[in-house]
């Protein structure tokens, strides 16, 4: 068979897998590095297409069962290392990095974990939600293309002449265009984000878009093929530095789960890639050999382990560490500790599981295997290692699923809150209501008094709210936005249920404007509004509590709770995730919220405790 070598996507990889690792082990740097996993998309479209075009021009035809077994060469030996020697350490360290790791194994193993993920109302963009495997779903829309590809090709290689060569660009991209307007739609259409990202309908384009772009271009092998002009080349130039600009724009401006980003940013970036694909894989392009220049040729050949390993090592990492690792000094340390680690284990992988699988087999390569512990003392140390990397991670591996515990920390957290409210509310619907009055003077309002509307973390807080506010009505939700909680306050006036003052907690899940703070204020009308800074490791958190401060300071009758300022110093009071309180933290919370209602007494009056009546 002839294979197709083309010499640039090494390098490409090493910048892909570099975005991935930026966004992922440095937040705040790259915001839009994921889109690292789209050019990775375009390249193996292009690349594994090319090969199956390579394939058909020698030989005439396609071996179908040749090509899934040196994919599943290509992928299962790593795939395989990493979960069950990652499941044995997740065993180790305890805790919410073992929650759901037996579906996180099943379905990366069977490479659908794009699917699993989605089943289970997973979020790729929390970084509260310590799943292990979570990065495997890429692998999953990868290797369904690899099902559907060959088949495909096989069928669109029969037609002959003219049809077959039109016919072949025309319908990839045809498949590339419907996935790409269909995450688009989907948007449009209020689909979950992680629905959108996850779904192989929705974000498979980059790879059937690559297969079409080595439609149009193949012709035959590469090697050995005359270059190009000089005066040819500054289209080819002009292109790469189109796409890698447009990349770059993208990777420091596109926010993580963003509407722009399902709108048109995820597409601009595959076609930014397909650009520089496309200039880069041509005879005799002058960039293509500085892009694989020995370092970028390096990272691009382990980039398949590199991305395998560093996301669970930097979960481990920060379930070991704790509040540590996201400090100013430990969130560099952390960083670069598990990128050292990375490149070390993906070394180590590619050198002794992956090269040796790829070339020989598994068989053929445990057969070498049991032959070395026959060698020298190096070649006797390198298999005694292998053989007891697999004689403990593979029992360590059932072990972590049987033990894994069933929620998280913050799950727990959450359904605390959420059990007690709902009683909390049971026992008022039980009593006669009581008229409130507008005016409540000067005294720090009563629970009666207070209408709460909040997110997961108000929920967790609910307990310590209604006994610090006995009579609260408080209406707080999983993944709630600031838009809901107006649409809930205006609902909430129009049905007169609305109460004397309104505490609103809802900057935790996304960016917010001043537009929706008006339109709060607005429906609160002359009452007191509360509102509540947000705590999170999350990138749009700085500029909601920036935008909330800003708000309150310059609007008469809204206050701040500095919930974020009362809680930074004592991590510890936090759940698993660093978001939701623990019983601890809710009393913070719950404190913050009265510290912000006394700052609505006139100056000088006397502020004391309203509790409940002993």
């Amino acid at each position: 068979m002839v294979r197709a070598r083309y010499r640039g996507l090494d390098g490409l990889r090493a910048i892909a897998v570099g975005l991935v690792l930026v966004y992922h082990l440095f937040p705040g740097l790259l915001p839009g590095g994921f889109l690292g996993v789209d050019v990775f998309f375009a390249i193996s479209g292009f690349l594994i297409t090319s090969l199956l075009l390579s394939e058909w021009s020698a030989s005439g035809r396609i071996r179908l069962a040749d090509f899934w077994r040196r994919r599943a060469r290509r992928l299962l030996p790593a795939l395989g290392l990493v979960l069950v020697t990652v499941s044995t350490a997740a065993l180790v360290v305890g805790g919410d990095v073992l929650v759901g790791i037996g579906r996180q194994i099943a379905g990366a193993a069977l490479f659908v974990s794009n699917w699993t993920s989605i089943a289970a109302g997973s979020d790729y963009f929390a970084k509260d939600a310590p799943e292990l495997f979570r990065n495997t779903w890429s692998l999953g829309i990868e290797e369904q293309f690899y099902l559907v590809l060959p088949l495909l090709a096989l069928v669109l290689m029969r037609l002959p002449g003219r049809a077959g060569r039109i016919g072949r660009p025309i319908l990839f991209g045809a498949l590339g265009l419907t996935s790409a307007v269909l995450m688009l739609t989907g948007s449009f259409a209020g689909w979950e984000p992680s629905r959108l990202y996850f779904g192989s309908d929705t974000h498979s384009f980059g790879l059937f878009l690559g297969a079409a772009l080595a439609c149009i271009v193949h012709r035959g092998a590469r090697e050995g093929s005359a270059p190009d002009r000089a005066l040819r080349q500054w289209p080819l130039w002009a292109a790469a530095i189109a796409g890698f600009v447009v990349l770059a724009v993208l990777s420091l401006t596109l926010r993580e789960g963003s509407p722009e980003s399902f709108r048109g940013g995820i597409q601009l970036a595959t076609v930014a890639a397909l650009a520089v694909i496309w200039a880069i894989t041509r005879p005799g392009m002058s960039l293509a050999p500085h892009l694989d220049a020995r370092p970028m040729r390096w990272v691009g050949e382990r980039s398949y382990g590199i991305y395998l390993w560093h996301w669970p090592l930097l979960l481990l990492a920060q379930a070991v560490l704790g509040a540590w690792a996201s400090s100013g000094i430990g969130w560099l340390a952390t960083g670069l500790g598990v990128l050292a680690l990375t490149l070390v284990l993906s070394q180590l992988s590619y050198r002794y599981v992956e090269q040796p699988v790829r070339r020989l087999g598994l068989m053929r390569s445990l057969r070498r295997l049991v032959q070395l512990g026959r060698g020298d003392r190096r070649q006797r140390g390198i298999a005694l290692s292998l053989f007891a990397v697999l004689a403990i991670s593979v029992p360590a591996s059932i072990g972590a699923v049987v033990t894994a515990p069933q929620i998280t920390t913050a799950e727990a957290a959450i359904e605390r809150g959420r059990v007690l409210l709902e009683a909390a509310e049971r026992q008022a619907a039980e009593q006669q209501p009581q008229e409130t009055p507008v005016d409540a003077g000067p005294r720090l309002p009563s629970g009666e008094q207070l209408t709460a509307i909040g997110d997961s973390v108000m929920l967790a807080s609910s307990p310590e709210l209604a006994a610090r506010f006995p009579g609260i009505s408080i209406d707080a939700e999983v993944s709630r936005g600031l838009s809901v909680g107006v649409g809930l306050a205006q609902e909430q006036l129009a049905n007169g249920s609305l109460r004397y003052a309104l505490i609103v907690g809802l900057g935790t899940n996304g960016p917010i404007d001043e537009a929706d703070l008006d339109a709060l204020r607005a429906a609160a009308g002359p009452r007191p509004l509360i509102l509540v800074s947000a705590h999170a490791e999350r990138d749009w958190i700085p500029g909601v509590n920036a935008l909330l401060a800003q708000y309150a300071a310059s609007h008469r009758g809204v206050v701040l709770a500095e919930w974020d300022a009362a809680i930074t110093p004592h991590p510890e009071m936090l759940a698993g995730d660093g978001i939701h309180p623990e019983p601890s933290g809710g009393e913070l919370y719950a404190s913050a919220i009265q510290d912000a209602l006394a700052k609505l007494l006139t100056p000088g009056e006397s502020v004391g405790y309203v509790g409940p009546r002993r």
